[in-house]
């Protein structure tokens, strides 16, 4: 029944997988912010996420060591950066394209990796439950917000370290002087081109990360296609938070309670189409796009490419 989803232990359920579920949009939409906020538009979100998931996977089934599989996405996730940086940056494809294509590789090789290296879904040990001291035994909210794994409580504070290095520090203040005007940028000394590099290989270790998080912190498994459009939803996060990382936490919560309910709808047995309750975040997505664009603008120079006269 309906009525199921509004007791206490229900709404408390939803929360707190609200919560968890919300940790690879954050990774991988702040990452896509810092490189929309120099100027560029990477589509290929998707594809780093999985690349990501599946080399986090792969290598706690092998070793065992949690903390080695994140460095080992991270690498994979500041390589495929760095390809996304020289073909859109250096090259000057269009972004838009570019990102797509790499979404297509990341998918394709995930999927290839996948079958040849493992074949069958196996269940591996993820990131145990970390339950913070004092903080974790305060009634309801100690369960919801402080005792989660190592990835959710790094996830929630890289909005606030992105904040402080976005409107704060030398180094913020490039990313946005050069998403804005990359030619005045340049004449004050700025390498725009550092600068952008610089912001796609984060968003390339963040959106890998984010994978790593979905296969070792939150499933602990790993299958083809996983992510399930998720990168996509964190480029539209950007939009719906205005290119500002507190915006990008709202949408991210929004989005991520939405996927908790149509999951606990499903657990429950409420007689909704279950097509239907899966169509719902992404039913959002559209929406959220539509209203996003509509209320603003971002960068002056997102999607345009810079290069130095003389």
């Amino acid at each position: 029944m309906i009525s199921d989803l509004f007791t206490a232990t229900v709404i408390m359920g939803i929360i707190s997988s609200g919560i968890r579920l919300a940790t690879p949009y954050l990774f991988a939409g702040i990452g896509e912010m810092f490189g929309q906020r120099s100027g560029v538009l990477n589509l290929g979100v998707e594809g780093q996420m999985l690349l990501g998931a599946f080399t986090a996977y792969f290598v706690v089934l092998r070793t065992g060591n949690l903390f080695l599989a994140v460095l080992a996405a991270i690498a994979v996730g500041a390589l495929m950066g760095l390809a996304m940086g020289f073909v859109t940056i250096r090259l000057q494809a269009t972004q838009g394209i570019a990102g797509i294509g790499f979404y297509l590789f990341g998918m394709g090789m995930s999927n290839l990796l996948f079958q040849k290296l493992i074949g069958v879904v196996e269940n591996i040990n993820g990131f145990p439950i970390i339950k913070i001291p004092l903080l974790g035994d305060i009634p309801v909210i100690g369960e919801i917000l402080f005792q989660q794994n190592l990835l959710v409580y790094l996830a929630f504070l890289l909005v606030p370290t992105a904040w402080f290095v976005l409107n704060k520090t030398t180094l913020g203040l490039k990313i946005r002087a050069v998403g804005e005007n990359p030619e005045a940028a340049d004449s004050l000394g700025v390498s725009v081109v550092g600068v952008r590099y610089f912001t796609v290989i984060l968003g390339g270790i963040l959106s890998s990360i984010a994978g790593a998080a979905l296969s070792v912190a939150l499933l602990n498994v790993f299958q083809q296609n996983m992510t399930a459009g998720q990168g996509f939803i964190a480029v539209a996060l950007v939009y719906f938070g205005s290119w500002r990382p507190f915006g990008i936490l709202a949408g991210a919560l929004l989005f991520s309670m939405v996927n908790a309910l149509q999951l606990w709808i499903q657990v429950l047995g409420i007689p909704i189409p279950s097509e239907l309750a899966v169509m719902m975040p992404y039913v959002l997505t559209i929406l959220v796009l539509t209203l996003s664009l509509s209320k603003g603008k971002g960068p002056s120079a997102l999607t345009k490419a810079f290069e130095r006269e003389g």
